[in-house]
């Protein structure tokens, strides 16, 4: 008998492609087993399994729940559903990066896994969420109004798991309440007017707390990084923009 705690995250090497006998060593899940679900992959997806990773000590993805944090500190809330107990969250995505609106609803489905991934539409964007007892247990900076309005801390066990996927993180605060740009600078030469360009990241937020989460994650990758305003963390050394450039990238 496998763990069940560890069914997640054989799932997600299995859909990675890593090999039988790779997702076994991990996990202790047999290989007829993990034969089987990489046969019919949506019956394996759909069994139900533990379904808080606090509350039962169900196994964590913990690069997809990195991602996630930094999404939902970004552009997404946790809302009381109409049946007591319950929650939704969900994460607003601009119409104009369907890749990325793809991105969220898989990280949804990865850390909760077997609750229907939701769409609803909004102006210029669409919301991805799903319905769950337990998000404001693994999303503990849960609370009344505005992000920016209130104290934002991480938890322990939070932090740990940030330390350990970093890139995944400032991945999602970018993808979230970030952007690659192009910057254009305008020189003089000779009576001639030349324009260069190269780009930079930006990162926008009204948090304090939260600006301050991203500029932690960036120097503990050796990111260096400006704050250009009081809102906004530029990064615009090039060698800078080359880290983020291979695990982050524009928008799609």
């Amino acid at each position: 008998m496998y763990d069940p705690r560890q069914r997640p995250l054989a799932l997600r090497l299995l859909r990675e492609g890593f090999s039988l006998a790779e997702i076994n060593h991990q996990t202790g899940i047999s290989r007829q087993t993990l034969y089987n679900w990489k046969k019919d992959p949506e019956k394996a997806a759909a069994r139900v399994v533990p379904a808080c990773p606090r509350c039962h000590e169900r196994a964590l993805d913990r690069p997809a729940y990195s991602y996630l944090l930094g999404l939902y500190l970004g552009d997404g809330h946790i809302a009381n559903a109409p049946k007591p107990g319950i929650y939704r969250m969900e994460i607003a995505c601009a119409n104009s990066w369907p890749g990325l609106s793809e991105e969220a609803a898989h990280a949804l489905a990865v850390v909760m896994p077997g609750q229907k991934i939701g769409r609803r539409a909004s102006i210029g964007c669409t919301n991805i969420g799903a319905y769950s007892k337990h998000w404001p247990c693994i999303f503990p900076q849960h609370g009344p109004g505005m992000k920016h309005t209130r104290k934002i801390t991480l938890s322990e066990w939070q932090q740990e798991i940030v330390d350990e996927c970093t890139g995944k993180f400032v991945r999602g605060l970018i993808h979230s309440d970030g952007c690659r740009a192009m910057n254009r600078i305008k020189h003089v030469r000779n009576g001639e007017t030349v324009w260069y360009e190269y780009p930079r990241y930006f990162f926008t937020n009204a948090s304090d707390d939260i600006r301050t989460l991203y500029t932690d994650a960036l120097d503990r990758l050796g990111i260096a990084w400006k704050q250009s305003n009081a809102r906004n963390i530029s990064v615009a050394r090039r060698d800078a923009v080359a880290r983020l450039d291979a695990f982050v990238g524009p928008k799609y």
